[in-house]
């Protein structure tokens, strides 16, 4: 929870008074309306303490003087700028967890940067503890309970629309994380397409349809029912429609959704494959991202495309040589089973051109190659130049890393299947490329754009800023400043 407040950071009381510091040549310096004793601690401790204002570093001292219970320093780097202070405030709320409030003191009265500490310091307050019989050390702990904003005046409308805008964000991000880090036992395609409905329950304008295994066989959603093939637990297409009275922009998202991925007959290798269960953040974060456009009431129509399924080996599986025919009547040979995503993405995304929208955005965990490409914490995005270039745009402002992609005619050739439309893999080389051209062959003339966040949705490391280790909720900051902007329009 957040609220804004004009109390002075010597009077408030909290468990933790937090101050963004800037590292420089001369040591930290602490940024905004801080007390003397504050700012004299800071020079007279940085040598002791190493204090240097870095990205990412957090020192928590006894709040002396003050009226809180700690005094928290928080780096920001040498150059401020809102996505530096979302991190550093994210990073110093990340370390709270357990504690009741904890008061920010803003490091300058610019919107933007209240904004960016607002939607950091809720970013980090998330823990993840589901699994867990009992707390067993400093991140199982329920998170940070509320943050309080010194504003140092009485808070404006758009002070207060802009916490508000923060708390329905990170709501949104925070749901992505908790669905993508529930144990796929727990989480298969029926059960996210319940979540969904239950989500979405009393959400104004919002109506959700799911198409269960008969209806895709029967509607001809080839790609979703091979997929599922192999499972127990059937697929499932869920549709999410936000529809506002009158609406500037019609978007579509369609998010991957495997909620857990073996490979199929093509098995994936042992080692590492618990990190799976992450394959349907694609789907989680389309889903999150129209439920806050709706909270936010955008006068953008926008509507979810989720597909689900588990990819499975068994005796009903799909085989590597099977033809699918996908929704539309494309139909693909399958030549590895472990390249499905771009199978349920085909039939999502017939499906939605097919409603007409202006814009038509795919978010998924697609390719091993993206990782090999850019890392793990840098998106690739691909489609028709100007979505492409407008996504690109979207995620520059909301502060998420994302890397333009080409998708060049020469890899085409890798998709020709000898008795198919199309195969479902090409040539080894430049992976992420031939699966953004498969995709590029669904959805006709529909402006589109294709991210691959295969290494950006799940964080195998350790914890850094406001991200946390597990489910990440990249992308929903970039696809709701997408549809702000459309909306501004």
């Amino acid at each position: 929870m957040i609220s804004l407040t004009q109390a002075h950071p010597a009077t408030v009381v909290a468990d933790a008074l937090v101050v963004i510091c800037q590292s420089g040549p001369d040591g930290p310096t602490p940024l905004g309306d801080v007390p003397d004793d504050v700012a004299a601690l800071v020079s007279a401790t940085a040598d002791v303490l190493g204090l240097t204002g870095g990205v990412d570093e957090v020192h928590r001292l006894p709040a002396n003087g003050l009226r809180t219970r700690s005094l928290v320093l928080t780096g920001a780097g040498e150059e401020v700028t809102p996505e530096s202070v979302r991190r550093a405030a994210g990073a110093a709320t990340r370390t709270l967890a357990g504690l009741g409030k904890a008061a920010v003191v803003l490091p300058d009265d610019e919107p933007a940067t209240l904004a960016a500490v607002a939607e950091g310091a809720l970013l980090g307050a998330y823990t993840y503890t589901r699994y867990r019989l009992k707390p067993s050390k400093d991140e199982d702990k329920a998170p940070l309970g509320e943050v309080q904003l010194l504003l140092g005046h009485r808070a404006t409308k758009a002070e207060n629309r802009s916490a508000e805008r923060a708390q329905v964000l990170a709501d949104a991000v925070h749901g992505v994380r908790d669905l993508v880090n529930t144990a796929p036992n727990d989480l298969y395609p029926a059960a996210f397409a319940e979540t969904a409905r239950a989500e979405a329950k009393g959400v104004k304008g919002v109506k959700v349809t799911v198409l269960d295994d008969k209806a895709l066989a029967a509607g001809g959603y080839g790609g979703l029912a091979g997929v599922g093939k192999g499972s127990t637990r059937p697929p499932r297409l869920v549709k999410v429609a936000y529809s506002p009275s009158r609406p500037k922009a019609s978007v579509a998202l369609v998010g991957k959704g495997i909620t857990f991925d073996s490979g199929g007959i093509s098995l994936k290798p042992a080692a590492n494959m618990d990190e799976m269960k992450s394959d349907m953040a694609g789907a989680a974060t389309v889903l999150a991202t129209v439920l806050a456009a709706a909270r936010l009431s955008l006068p953008v129509a926008v509507t979810a495309w989720c597909a689900l399924a588990e990819n499975m080996p068994s005796g009903t599986a799909q085989r590597p040589s099977d033809v699918l025919t996908t929704y539309g009547g494309t139909t693909v040979e399958v030549l590895n089973t472990d390249a499905e995503g771009r199978l349920v993405l085909a039939d999502a995304l017939a499906a939605a051109v097919e409603e007409e929208p202006d814009l038509v955005v795919d978010v998924a965990t697609l390719t091993g190659a993206q990782i090999i490409a850019l890392g793990r914490r840098v998106a690739a995005v691909m489609g028709t130049d100007d979505a492409r270039d407008e996504v690109v745009a979207a995620a520059a402002a909301a502060g998420e890393s994302v890397w333009p992609m080409p998708l060049p005619e020469d890899l085409k050739e890798g998709l020709k299947s000898k008795v198919a439309d199309l195969a479902n893999t090409g040539e080894r080389w430049g992976g992420t490329l031939t699966a953004g051209l498969f995709l590029a062959e669904f959805v006709g003339t529909t402006p589109w754009a294709h991210v691959d966040f295969a290494g950006p949705a799940y964080n195998v490391g350790t914890a850094y800023g406001y991200t946390p280790v597990g489910g990440t909720g990249m992308g929903v900051r970039t696809l709701l400043t997408l549809l702000e902007s459309r909306a501004a329009l």
